[in-house]
């Protein structure tokens, strides 16, 4: 009788595998005509044209949205309906320009014959006279004639305020006697008894622990293991492989 020997099963690896993962593979797209996918009905795709590089067609040349069109055209052209406008009348430059009535001024005319008034100008002082030492007529005053100033005139009366007199008024202390201000009572508690005093102190409070306490909701019972039976937790761990290069750090000493 032969004996047999059975070869233990391997594990698989992953990193063995060679074949293309699941991203791999990617279905026919379904938008525009490239590529699309031929079991489905293809819709109209439309796309966004390029500027074009003529200058003719740059940034300042062509109108923006708010570009306003005149309700007189139409896509077959101007309306061709007639409108009127009122415009000024023209100036005949060759006509003769009459003058009004309020142009002339017959009063300033003088009459013939007469002899005419004599008429005074004042004009700047000629270039000869900037030496001229004379004085001007605001430079002379006229003395006062209040008071007894000028000895060959006669002066009005004058008359002057003085100050109040600190003796001889009717208001001079003649006695020099302290007024009920200047004394200070005298304190009642010093001859006669004693009144209660009262005072405010502050708000005294009572000694007590000052630790925090925790609150209801501080407490899990239903996280308590240890005297309790624990259900069941997994965890995702980390994939080995035998073809990961291992971690290799310096350590200096």
């Amino acid at each position: 009788m032969a004996e047999t020997t059975t070869k233990p099963k391997s594990i698989p690896i992953a990193a063995k595998e060679t074949g293309p993962g699941p991203g791999r593979y990617a279905l026919p797209a379904t938008v525009g005509y490239q590529k699309h996918d031929f079991t489905k009905t293809m819709r109209p795709a439309y796309s966004f044209g390029v500027r074009l590089e003529n200058p003719m067609f740059k940034a300042g040349f062509s109108p923006g949205p708010g570009y306003f069109i005149n309700s007189s055209i139409s896509r077959y052209g101007k309306d061709g309906t007639p409108s009127y406008t009122i415009l000024g009348r023209q100036k005949d430059l060759n006509a003769f320009k009459t003058p009004a009535p309020g142009t002339y001024s017959p009063e300033k005319v003088h009459p013939q014959g007469e002899r005419h008034a004599p008429a005074y100008s004042m004009g700047s002082r000629t270039r000869f006279r900037k030496s001229d030492t004379v004085p001007a007529p605001n430079s002379y005053s006229l003395p006062t004639m209040l008071g007894s100033r000028i000895a060959t005139q006669r002066a009005a009366a004058s008359y002057s305020m003085t100050g109040r007199a600190k003796t001889g008024s009717f208001a001079e202390d003649l006695a020099k006697t302290p007024g009920p201000c200047r004394y200070n009572p005298a304190n009642p508690n010093l001859c006669k008894k004693k009144q209660p005093a009262y005072s405010m102190l502050g708000r005294s409070y009572m000694p007590g622990d000052s630790t925090k306490k925790p609150g209801p909701g501080a407490h899990r019972p239903e996280g308590v293991t240890t005297n309790k039976p624990k259900a069941p937790s997994f965890s995702l761990g980390i994939r080995h492989s035998e073809y990961i290069t291992p971690l290799i750090i310096d350590v200096t000493d």
